[in-house]
């Protein structure tokens, strides 16, 4: 999990951001990103791909990360500004946003995915990351706690919906939801599932 770190310091690099987010598929909420400095030392122990953790494991590392971690950055892009510039370019936004939140500046990112941030520092996107890398695997976890939480309190602004539980993402339950109720300021009306439903 420290290969890509290790590989990055051979480099001369000396703070190294993993970055994720979470929450590109749902269809309400905002997209969350998080960018996460590690300490050398750090102990991986139960780190890894936010998706593969229980909710309760999950905050459980999130207080660690918290606690531990040289600094956390974190960005989040709402449903208005999703439907306005599409799901990828939000993606990558809330990252770059996690990124120039930091209170310390990287010098090197580590990028879950694909695709680079719009952003001008020396940076590697790596595929699965979140599986391969203990900076992104800890970013994924803190983006994926914040944005439930956020969640969460969205469900008691808007009863009825079922966010705490399916987190916005496209169940049975939730499209049922909407189907009753209509769509909800935080529904990314762009989405099919909800775009339907508007006007």
């Amino acid at each position: 999990m420290w290969t890509y770190e290790n590989k990055a310091v051979l480099n001369g690099f000396l703070r190294i951001a993993g970055v994720d987010e979470a929450g590109r598929g749902p269809l309400a909420g905002p997209v969350v990103a998080a960018a996460v400095i590690l300490p050398a030392g750090f102990k991986v122990g139960e780190i890894n791909d936010s998706k593969k953790l229980s909710p309760k494991k999950r905050d459980r590392l999130f207080d660690y990360i918290q606690a531990e971690a040289f600094a956390i950055g974190v960005g989040i892009i709402h449903a208005d500004e999703i439907d306005a510039i599409n799901i990828l370019q939000a993606s990558l936004k809330a990252m770059r946003v996690a990124v120039e939140s930091l209170p310390d500046a990287p010098d090197f990112l580590l990028v879950d995915g694909n695709f680079e941030i719009p952003i001008s520092l020396s940076q590697e996107a790596i595929v699965k990351g979140d599986s391969r890398s203990v900076s992104i695997a800890s970013a994924s976890i803190v983006a994926k706690v914040t944005r439930d939480r956020l969640m969460g309190e969205y469900d008691t602004r808007y009863p009825g919906y079922g966010f705490s539980g399916h987190k916005g993402y496209p169940t049975k339950a939730h499209k049922a939801a909407i189907a009753l109720h209509g769509p909800t300021p935080i529904h990314r009306t762009t989405f099919r599932g909800v775009s339907e439903y508007i006007g």
